[in-house]
C-alpha cells in the first residue's frame, strides 16, 4: 500500500472511532469501533490496513486466531483473504467440543479464554487478532492458548493500541502490529 494510499486510510478509519466513557466501568474510555463497522469504505479501508500490515506473512501462517468478539469481524476476513483457517478464542461456555482454557487479567477485571483442544496442531504458525490491544491481557491469553496446543505465535495484529497501558511490552517479544494509536 503506497504511503499516501495508507495515511487516508488511517485517517477515514481512526475518524470513525468514538470514544465513549464510563464503559463498561467507571472511568474506563471505551475505542468504539462500530461507526467503523457500519460505514462500507472504512471497513474496506481497515480491511486493506490489516493485511497491509502482515503482507510478509501471506505464505508463512497457517491459521488466523480470533479474540472473541471483535477479533472474529477482522479475523474472518484475513483469514479469507490469506487462505488459512479460522480459529476463534471464546469466552466461556461458547464452544461445544473439548476445549482449553487460560485466565488473565483486563484493564477493568478479569476474564477467561476458551479454544478448542484440536484447533491448533503442532508446528501450526498463527497470527493473532483482535481490535484493540490494551494492557495485553487477553492477546497474551490466546498466545499461551496456541502454545499450550503446540502452535506458535508469529505475530498480533490490532486496529487499536491503547500504548499508555503498556500491552505491547507485555507481549514482548512477540510481534505486535497496531494500525491506530489513542
Amino acid at each position: 500500500m503506497a504511503e499516501a494510499e495508507r495515511a487516508a486510510a488511517l485517517r477515514a478509519v481512526g475518524g470513525l472511532i468514538r470514544a465513549v466513557p464510563d464503559f463498561p466501568s467507571p472511568g474506563i474510555l471505551f475505542r468504539d469501533i462500530t461507526p467503523v463497522l457500519r460505514d462500507p469504505a472504512a471497513m474496506q479501508a481497515a480491511l486493506r490496513l490489516h493485511l497491509d500490515a502482515v503482507a510478509d506473512l501471506a505464505g508463512t501462517i497457517d491459521r488466523i486466531v480470533g479474540v472473541e468478539s471483535r477479533g472474529f469481524l477482522f479475523g474472518m476476513p484475513i483469514a479469507h483473504a490469506l487462505e488459512v483457517g479460522f480459529v476463534p478464542a471464546r469466552k466461556p461456555g461458547k464452544l461445544p467440543a473439548e476445549t482449553v482454557t487460560q485466565a488473565y487479567a483486563l484493564e477493568y477485571g478479569e476474564g477467561t479464554l476458551h479454544m478448542h483442544a484440536d484447533a491448533i496442531e503442532a508446528g501450526d504458525r498463527v497470527l493473532l487478532v483482535d481490535d484493540l490491544l490494551a494492557t495485553g491481557g487477553t492477546a497474551g491469553a490466546a498466545a499461551r492458548l496456541v502454545q499450550r496446543l503446540g502452535g506458535e505465535v508469529v505475530a498480533s495484529l490490532f486496529l487499536i493500541e491503547l500504548p499508555f497501558l503498556k500491552g505491547r511490552e507485555r507481549l514482548a517479544p512477540l510481534r505486535v502490529e497496531a494500525l491506530l494509536s489513542f
